[in-house]
């Protein structure tokens, strides 16, 4: 039997996955092999430079400093899983780590909601320390996920900048009013919620779609992180930004609570450290240095019109998104949800 090279390495990687589970023995003589191996994944390309700019650095650390003790096989760009296949293959201990967007798993992990929640956005976006590793939104969300035997090692240090409305000169959004009834590209529960009152038009579509689906018409305007934009090149196909902050996420490394628990002290501590430094280093680099310095002037060439949103479009917004609030407060616990968007806002 022919095996494709997906198939290879999900066998290989599979197996190695196991080694780290069942000891080095699992797969040779104990003294051929001394340090645990560590299998991750992104289902994230290269072309999405400020996105995975943490990931590559996260794996850099532990190749370069884990020594003896700790190796690592990581597989971006989907090689190994697909985006959806990511947590599966964790909880089932097919891989040891991941890197996930959060909008992405929100349905399966309500408490990344608070990282992508309309009218919050803007703030967690302004005050990244109120997510970083130690803060207690942090360690509130982590408690939740430790009952869904997950741990997330840090957020990146934040969130990415929002997710704004990006359109089409011939359905062109400069108001909030103006995506009234369009087909709009949108991927996170939240944002979905958050734009229903405008009676969109909503179309789940992978980002690798979106730019034929963009010159095709098939939508009008996309809820687009500018790593999206450049990412697919839809800085070509898309004539209008309107900024208006619709929702948010983090990229962030998981791995299964119970096996962090286990962890020996080394291996723990170059995880630890490897963590450190894509908490203080991920969300920055993207926010402060990538999308200003290279991401918004690519935008600017290409001569879309960059336009800021209205003290009463925000107003409005914001106004809407208290449903989409108390829905969420819904799956995760009123009083727990209360708790997270007050420490999100400030408040506590």
């Amino acid at each position: 039997m022919n095996l494709t090279r997906r198939q290879l390495l999900k066998t290989t990687a599979f197996a190695t996955a196991g080694a780290s589970l069942l000891g080095p023995q699992a797969l040779m003589p104990r003294h051929a092999r001394a340090a645990t191996t560590f299998t991750g994944v992104t289902y994230l390309p290269p072309s999405y430079k400020a996105l995975t700019y943490g990931s590559a650095g996260f794996v850099n650390y532990l190749r370069d400093n884990g020594g003896d003790v700790l190796e690592v096989d990581f597989y971006d760009s989907g090689q190994l899983l697909k985006a959806d296949e990511q947590l599966p293959a964790l909880r089932s201990r097919n891989i040891d780590f991941m890197f996930h967007t959060t909008s992405y798993i929100t349905r399966s992990l309500p408490i990344l909601g608070i990282t992508g929640l309309p009218g919050v956005v803007g703030e967690l976006y302004r005050h990244p320390e109120r997510l970083r590793q130690g803060s207690p939104l942090f360690d509130l969300i982590n408690e939740e996920l430790a009952k869904e035997n997950l741990y997330m090692l840090t957020s990146g240090g934040g969130i990415l900048e929002p997710e704004y409305i990006w359109s089409t000169q011939d359905n062109a959004v400069r108001s909030l009013e103006d995506i009234r009834g369009k087909k709009v590209r949108v991927v996170s529960f939240e944002a979905t919620s958050a734009l229903e009152a405008y009676d969109i038009g909503a179309v789940r579509i992978p980002s690798s779609e979106t730019y034929m689906a963009l010159q095709r018409g098939t939508v009008d305007a996309g809820v687009f992180n500018i790593s999206t934009i450049i990412g697919r090149s839809l800085q070509e196909q898309v004539d209008v930004c309107y900024q208006l902050p619709i929702t948010g996420f983090s990229v962030a490394p998981f791995m299964l609570r119970d096996r962090w628990d286990s962890l020996d002290d080394d291996s723990r501590a170059i995880l630890e450290d490897a963590a450190r430094w894509y908490d203080e280093n991920f969300i920055s680099h993207c926010n402060d240095d990538i999308y200003p310095n290279e991401y918004w002037p690519q935008v600017r060439e290409e001569n879309v019109e960059i336009i800021a949103p209205s003290d009463e479009d925000l107003a409005a917004f914001n106004e809407a998104t208290h449903k989409v609030w108390d829905h969420w407060k819904g799956e995760v616990g009123e009083e727990l949800g209360e708790r997270a968007i007050k420490l999100a806002l400030g408040q506590a």
